[in-house]
């Protein structure tokens, strides 16, 4: 089961028990002064209606609890279904509060009609009128200790259970915090992964460009060689031709023989040389 449903659950049944301690100092404070000790009855009522108002201040913070836990329940129906008790548990609230105030008047009335009729019998006289008066005021004093020490525990177990509510609200505070961080986390993870794939595809992409630049470079190599052979070939031309015009034009070398020369080639070096014409003197 899940941690905020166990505690949902927990919180139905503190609001059970609360529900039924209420009921008893109600039904307590209802039968107030029905016994005939009135004078007794009113010393307590007080204790009766702090312990009524613990049990209120209770209820209203479990109310406040399962406001908070509600919405952080897991499933739609579950929340749903938190609301509804939510608001079953208000008018729970409202009609034991209403219960309590019918209480108080019901036990104002049972202690004044105690008190009258106690006043009467004190009035009547005689020992044993007496010996009434005596205990009733050894019991209001006592009653008036147990009663101040009762409210001042009860002023305690209140001051607690206002820090306990206190509590509660940072816990859910820290729950929070906590979702938010979770929350915070896993975006970074996720971010985290996308910049490991953004730093593989950077390094893909500089050793790319390392290799475009070692092509472009060997190719611009290449071109400039066969460029610079090309130069060098028209430049060898260009000084060919020169030398074959200027022996044109010096005579030392006609057209014919260019022609020739180049439709024979060139004579051999080591070609013996043609004999001499002979001539007959007869």
């Amino acid at each position: 089961m899940d941690e905020v449903t166990q505690a949902v659950e927990n919180l139905k049944k503190e609001w059970s028990q609360a529900v039924s301690q209420l009921e008893e100092s109600i039904a307590a404070i209802g039968s107030c002064g029905k016994t005939g000790k009135g004078t007794e009855e009113a010393n307590s009522l007080p204790r009766l209606n702090g312990s009524a108002q613990d049990a209120l201040q209770l209820l209203k913070s479990l109310q406040f609890r399962l406001d908070l836990l509600a919405q952080q329940l897991p499933t739609f129906e579950e929340v749903q279904s938190g609301q509804a008790t939510l608001e079953s548990w208000d008018a729970q609230y409202k009609k034991l509060r209403a219960s309590l105030r019918n209480a108080n008047l019901q036990a104002k009335e049972n202690i004044r009609k105690a008190a009258q009729e106690e006043r009467e019998l004190l009035l009547g006289g005689g020992e044993e009128s007496t010996i009434r008066r005596r205990n009733l005021q050894t019991k209001a004093g006592m009653t008036s200790a147990a009663e101040s020490i009762t409210e001042s525990l009860r002023r305690s177990r209140q001051m607690m259970v206002q820090e306990v509510e206190r509590s509660a609200s940072t816990l859910a505070t820290f729950d929070e915090s906590t979702s938010v961080l979770r929350k915070a986390e896993g975006e970074y993870q996720g971010h985290r992964s996308l910049l490991m794939r953004t730093r593989g595809l950077l390094s893909t992409m500089q050793q790319q460009d390392v290799l475009d630049r070692v092509i472009l470079t060997i190719g611009f190599i290449i071109f400039f060689l066969a460029v610079l052979y090309v130069v060098s070939r028209r430049i060898g031309l260009l000084t060919l031709q020169r030398k074959l015009a200027d022996a044109i034009r010096s005579g030392s070398l006609s057209a014919e023989d260019i022609v020739a020369k180049a439709r024979h080639g060139p004579a051999a070096a080591n070609a013996p040389a043609a004999a001499p014409p002979i001539y007959d003197e007869l």
